[in-house]
């Protein structure tokens, strides 16, 4: 396992992390399978753990706590997220920032979030939604001033919303605000035109999640996948959605070179950007923790690899089924 630093928290995280969200919350999830999972990932050098409060209400949270408990020799990194107040994802410009995160809520969910880790601190603490409206605010500046004066929390950071990699960039300027998580993937390349190298100038660690553009960049989706009843992906992979990503995954089948999954590629070519940090695949099962961390090698893709993947960039806005 390789690992890079995560921005001016001069922390060493390994540069493939783990996305808890697919451990709560999403069906055919199985606590047994998840926690021998995380265990693997630990074995196999993975530090880096991100979780959150909308994960199950907290259960990702607590089966996180209960990785803590298990592997007391080993610092392990830990990241959770405050849910907005009015529970809606993205977070959209005529929501205020006291719908969405007034203090005492900020402060709540933090103490939640401890007591489902076990810990006293946690190491990151992310807005799970964010608009750059409210960044003049003070509220929530005090509040991320109080949880690090207190020690709840190491360092403050915020998911930008989908497809909007350049709402936050205010908030970074503000110098609250350690660590940035955005989508970056092959097909949404768009963070590299303003937001990395923001946040290479301010030193802002930078998490790439959604790596495989929820499955589609795994090759696993195609026009005639269905997805079981209540599982998120339903309501994301809507008939719009769907056919579209099908029809960009078999657009990207030729490039893959011989030997290679379309998702190790697409993991290699995520961490052959010097502005990320660490990348947060989804890994319910043994096999997904073996693969995604066999990528970590410093191997990396082609030059030429990588400038054939530039053309596949996808640009999306926003929609009422992009969440």
């Amino acid at each position: 396992m390789k690992y890079r630093k995560l921005g001016r928290t001069g922390w060493e995280v390994s540069e493939i992390g783990y996305g808890m969200w697919g451990m709560a919350g999403w069906k055919e999830s199985d606590d047994l399978i998840s926690s021998r999972s995380l265990s693997i990932a630990v074995e196999k050098g993975v530090n880096f753990f991100d979780t959150a409060w909308a994960y199950g209400s907290g259960h990702s949270e607590r089966l996180l706590g209960q990785l803590l408990r298990t592997h007391l020799d080993k610092k392990l990194y830990t990241a959770s997220k405050i849910p907005p107040k009015n529970f809606r994802w993205p977070a959209k410009p005529e929501y205020t920032l006291d719908e969405s995160y007034p203090t005492e809520h900020i402060m709540d969910y933090t103490h939640r979030t401890l007591k489902n880790l076990g810990q006293e601190q946690l190491d990151l603490m992310q807005f799970h939604t964010w608009d750059d409206g409210w960044t003049e605010r003070e509220e929530w500046q005090r509040a991320v001033e109080e949880l690090k004066k207190s020690g709840k929390v190491r360092a403050m950071g915020i998911s930008m919303n989908r497809w909007e990699p350049e709402n936050g960039i205010k908030a970074l300027h503000t110098g609250h605000i350690d660590v940035v998580q955005v989508i970056y993937n092959i097909f949404d390349q768009a963070p590299e035109d303003v937001l990395f190298p923001v946040c290479d100038q301010l030193d802002i660690g930078v998490i790439a999640r959604v790596p495989f553009d929820e499955g589609t960049l795994t090759g696993n989706i195609t026009r005639d996948t269905v997805f079981p009843k209540g599982d998120w992906r339903a309501s994301y992979f809507v008939p719009e959605n769907l056919e579209a990503s099908a029809d960009k995954a078999d657009q990207l089948r030729p490039v893959v070179p011989e030997g290679m999954t379309m998702a190790e590629m697409a993991l290699r070519f995520i961490l052959s950007h010097p502005s990320v940090s660490t990348t947060i695949p989804g890994m319910r099962k043994e096999r997904n923790v073996l693969a995604n961390v066999g990528t970590s090698d410093g191997k990396g893709l082609t030059e030429e690899l990588v400038a054939q993947l530039r053309k596949h960039r996808w640009d999306r806005k926003p929609t009422s089924w992009s969440q």
